[in-house]
């Protein structure tokens, strides 16, 4: 894993780029093209400049698509003809959304990943491209189950470069507990322009415990298992640990950028369709959420 191509110059995109460029080649491309220098402060306060250099022509060895979910797409096209078909891709999206449909259109290795890094871009004049803001765990597999032995490869190289990461044979699991995360916090933090601890408040607790309630519905429907300590620990754990956070939600709102609304809350009423399930605090919340 020597060469690495990473799409989307978002947060995390150069996060990892600036972890990976410790150790490999590579290359990241924003909507306007390659970067070329990103300059990051990291979870310690320390911070680096770093400089991309020009690739020898030879295709990456696996691509990461860090896009927002609606954009995945229409960031592999112009790659197709640029990159052998079997060259692995890693996704690390929010919801549920672009990871199934990559697995069935792309021929090669499709890996998932999902991750608690925490990452943000400061707003001008600050001397930071990025800034970590909390180190986390990556956890990385394939929806099929085929290809352990290449997501351990990656997740190794990702351990060399700082980041901690495992691979995982339950990575549809692991997607699904994220959603039922991202499907309270982001949508609620978002449309009302507030830091996730503020969802601790007793005004939240009604409101939560009701979309809990259905998302716990639908994951049980989708076959997937409740955490140890239950779908309302694990979320209200999450607010508590990132309480001082924007979560990327809230970030592409107050940036003016379209929100990841649909990626997030769609899976998961779609999935009520299916089941036959109304969810009625998922689909109000669903209409209350900037796109």
């Amino acid at each position: 894993m020597a060469r690495w191509m990473i799409v989307g110059a978002g947060a995390l995109g150069r996060l990892f780029a600036a972890r990976l460029a410790s150790r490999h080649t590579v290359t990241l491309i924003g909507r306007s093209g390659p970067v070329h220098r990103l300059s990051w402060q990291g979870s310690g306060g320390a911070y680096q400049q770093l400089e991309f250099g020009t690739t020898d022509g030879a295709p990456p060895d696996i691509v990461m698509i860090a896009t927002k979910s609606y954009d995945v797409l229409a960031a592999l096209e112009p790659l197709t003809e640029r990159i052998p078909a079997t060259t692995p891709l890693l996704l690390i999206q929010n919801g549920f959304h672009a990871q199934p449909r990559l697995h069935d259109l792309w021929p090669g290795p499709v890996l998932c990943a999902t991750t608690t890094e925490a990452a943000y871009r400061p707003a001008p004049p600050s001397e930071f491209d990025v800034v970590h803001a909390a180190t986390g765990h990556t956890w990385i597999g394939d929806l099929a189950g085929c290809h352990l032995p290449l997501s351990a490869r990656v997740a190794d190289a990702l351990v060399a470069t700082g980041i901690t990461a495992t691979a995982c044979a339950d990575i549809r699991q692991r997607l699904w507990q994220k959603l039922a995360i991202n499907a309270v916090i982001n949508p609620l933090t978002a449309r009302d322009r507030v830091l996730n601890g503020a969802l601790l408040a007793p005004a939240y607790d009604s409101e939560i415990a009701s979309l809990v309630g259905e998302i716990a519905d639908l994951m049980a429907a989708e076959s997937i298992a409740p955490p140890e300590s239950g779908w309302r620990a694990l979320v209200d754990g999450v607010i508590d640990a990132t309480a001082n956070n924007r979560s990327s939600m809230l970030q592409d709102r107050l940036a003016g950028r379209r929100t990841e609304r649909d990626a997030i809350l769609g899976p998961l009423l779609d999935a009520a369709k299916r089941h036959h399930l109304k969810a009625p605090a998922l689909r109000t919340l669903l209409h209350q959420t900037p796109d």
